[in-house]
């Protein structure tokens, strides 16, 4: 009986850390956990409320991924991205999102492109309020993230969305969204669209050809805005 009684308690102990981690991950990309920002056992189980076993596992999830990073005698802390960093995901995801992109022009069916469709429209929407409530970055930030995402499931490769989603989930793109004025905001809501036009119309070279452009561009702009932080002596927005 206690044997069962252990096993049976089992996926109730990993769900509760799955959704710890959920949360914690949720913060960070939001921006409610900043770079630096150390995460406390204790607040996260109050908060939360669960006890400190599932967010003790869901941070040391979190820090072997990459989200955060272990302190000796202080805890865990939000990581805080480089230029270096930033490079190497541009370099990654301008070789793997084009592929997983062409391969979703071939397989997509309709009720996934209807959702990307819907989220696209959302976009554009709120990409309209910006410059009346800068608040809404947060969410267009959350949204391409899911856009993005979606884009990847949709090549049925799973190994490829394991690889893309270590990189995109802590991509710059997410957090610099506050850099990017309306204009450069336009410019990516357009290649979303034109995105899934070449899907629509099943076409892998034009889909695969947008998204490469779409990426060198949030690079080019990533790099262009980092610059003179740079030569300034401060640290590129995280």
């Amino acid at each position: 009986m206690s044997q069962s009684r252990h096993l049976d308690a089992a996926p109730v102990a990993r769900t509760a850390t799955a959704q710890v981690h959920e949360a914690i991950k949720q913060r960070i990309l939001d921006g409610s956990y900043r770079p630096h920002d150390y995460i406390r056992e204790t607040s996260v189980a109050r908060e939360l409320e669960v006890s400190r076993t599932p967010v003790r596992e869901a941070l040391r999830e979190l820090v072997s991924e990459g989200w955060l990073e272990a302190i000796p005698h202080h805890g865990a802390r939000v990581v805080a991205w480089t230029e270096k960093d930033a490079r190497e995901v541009f370099e990654l995801r301008l070789v793997l999102e084009p592929m997983a992109v062409r391969l979703a022009s071939e397989r997509l069916d309709r009720a996934r492109l209807d959702h990307l469709e819907a989220l696209a429209e959302r976009m554009e929407a709120l990409t309209e309020r910006v410059e009346v409530d800068p608040g809404v970055r947060n969410e267009i930030a959350f949204l391409n993230h899911e856009f993005h995402r979606e884009l990847v499931l949709a090549s049925d490769n799973q190994r490829l969305f394991t690889m893309l989603d270590m990189v995109v989930r802590t991509s710059v793109i997410r957090r610099n969204f506050n850099t990017y004025d309306h204009g450069a905001l336009q410019r990516s809501m357009h290649h979303h669209r034109e995105i899934l036009q070449a899907i629509e119309a099943r076409s892998p070279a034009w889909a695969e050809s947008v998204m490469r452009a779409h990426l060198l561009s949030a690079r080019d702009l990533h790099q262009s805005l980092a610059e003179p932080e740079r030569a300034s002596g401060e640290a590129p927005p995280g």
